[in-house]
């Protein structure tokens, strides 16, 4: 078991469980049932989590507790709930159900769902022959063990010269290879920070990031972001001089969900005022080359570094392939050889193949970040415009990068919509995923990765759904495949 969750945390979680005037065509316990299904479908309530006894949930709702018995009953029969008499209920799934990619829980049957909960590409077409290339390559590694903490040499001075290239003078002895940028993250937290540490993000923020932070037990406080302009510097510098966290993550290339980029001045004041009261920053540079319409790139926050605050993380599955577990640290020598020590306890090393493909793949780099930067404008700008068009009340504001669209709805209505939008076989990720305690209902956050006509078909499926949510009829429940 992981632990339990009290009345009014669920409570804080569930949010307008039954707010919107269809749904209170169906009973309360069956709204309420849902609302729990869908918090464990998303991943904001984990499984094997003890739940609150009926009494409980039932103050902190203020409802009857005969409705809580009901919809306790209700998860139990469609299999998301066990119970133990005088022991309580815990959370579960039902036995139909694989994990996803990205680490949730999705049916069987979801194989052809129009999947709007993942931000990521498919391969580029280059991945074959630098697959192949890599298969040449290997021969001359075989003789030994293949285990390298920190990264074979040709990788780590391919990624040095690209941040030399961004004009951040860097040595491969400063890189450490990961598997995957958020291996990068989990290593770097448990280097840096303490259980219980404190720790500053932004809001709305990437997920895994925040899973990753709730693993180290970590005190968590936010930055709002705003929906247009991103961050509010004299709001950030003083949430840093007034929390004093041991680290900040923060996202400043397109940031993810919102796709805003932090302006340089801002960069330069932050470096500045984490460094004047002892914070050490992460940065996350998983979007930096997937920048658009001609937008400059931006000095890397580490350029303003003096003092070995800046830990910088980044990878290849974004620009390049998902499938390609690759990621990196950059931070100082030292503490990329302490981070080595801490890896040999945990996963040894990267593979020396995909370490190889992943050379291949960043010798080419010009061409194929240039293909996927034509492929995403095109896709966003497919997305926007079906937007515009059948769902005009939303706002959102035009990433200049990125691969994700972060829209502003006309009601508290995102966790719902995802749960109705899976009825139609489109996945969602709702917006309270990208913050803490239920937040961000208002919100919803939409890849724009799928090709431009499936973009255009999702959003069909979504106004149809949104127009239904507000007009009633029968609400149907099922078992809710999981958003990834």
């Amino acid at each position: 078991m992981t632990g339990q969750v009290r009345g009014v945390q669920l409570a804080r979680l569930l949010g307008q469980w039954h707010a919107l005037p269809g749904r209170r065509r169906s009973p309360d316990y069956a709204a309420l049932a849902g609302s729990v299904r869908g918090l464990l479908a998303d991943g904001r309530l984990p499984l094997g989590v003890r739940l609150p006894s009926e009494r409980e949930l039932a103050e902190a709702l203020r409802i009857s507790r005969t409705t809580v018995t009901a919809a306790y009953r209700q998860l139990r029969e469609t299999g998301h709930l066990a119970s133990r008499r005088g022991a309580g209920s815990w959370t579960m799934l039902p036995g139909n159900h694989r994990v996803a990619s990205t680490g949730l829980w999705t049916p069987l049957d979801d194989r052809d769902m129009l999947d709007l909960g993942v931000a990521a590409l498919a391969a580029p077409p280059q991945l074959l022959s630098a697959a192949r290339a890599a298969t040449e390559d290997l021969p001359r590694y075989l003789s030994g063990a293949g285990y390298h903490p920190t990264g074979i040499i040709e990788l780590r001075e391919a990624v040095a010269e690209a941040y030399t290239a961004r004009g951040l003078p860097t040595s491969a002895d400063q890189i450490m290879v990961t598997s995957g940028t958020q291996h990068a993250l989990d290593l770097v937290l448990r280097l840096a920070l303490a259980p219980g540490g404190s720790v500053l993000v932004e809001s709305p923020t990437y997920p895994n990031a925040l899973a990753a932070l709730a693993g180290r037990r970590a005190r968590i406080s936010t930055h709002g972001l705003a929906a247009d302009t991103g961050w509010e510097p004299d709001l950030l510098l003083g949430s840093l001089r007034q929390t004093r966290p041991k680290l900040a993550y923060l996202i400043p290339e397109f940031q993810n969900p919102t796709g805003h980029l932090m302006p340089a001045p801002l960069r330069e004041r932050v470096v500045a005022a984490a460094h004047a009261v002892g914070t050490d920053l992460i940065i996350d540079e998983s979007f930096v080359d997937l920048s658009m319409d001609g937008t400059e790139p931006l000095p890397p926050v580490a350029t303003y570094d003096r003092h070995s605050r800046v830990i910088s993380i980044g990878g290849m599955s974004k620009p390049y392939w998902g499938g390609l577990r690759i990621g990196w640290v950059r931070a100082s020598a030292p503490q990329v050889q302490r981070l080595a020590a801490v890896r040999v306890g945990v996963d040894m090393a990267s593979p020396v193949l995909d370490q190889l493909v992943a050379v291949h793949l960043l010798a080419d780099a010009e061409a194929i970040v240039a293909d996927r930067r034509v492929q995403l404008a095109v896709q966003r700008d497919a997305l926007l415009g079906a937007l515009a068009h059948r769902l005009p009340e939303w706002r959102v504001t035009v990433p200049r990068g990125g691969v994700t669209l972060w829209a502003e709805l006309d009601g508290p209505v995102s966790s719902a919509l995802a749960r109705a939008a899976e009825e139609v076989g489109v996945r969602l990720a709702p917006g309270p995923r990208f913050g803490l305690d239920g937040t961000l209902e208002r919100f919803l956050r939409l890849p724009f990765t799928l090709p431009a006509a499936d973009l255009v078909e999702a959003v069909g499926r979504i106004a149809a759904i949104r127009y239904d949510l507000d007009r009633g009829g029968r609400q149907r429940w099922r078992e809710p495949a999981v958003i990834a």
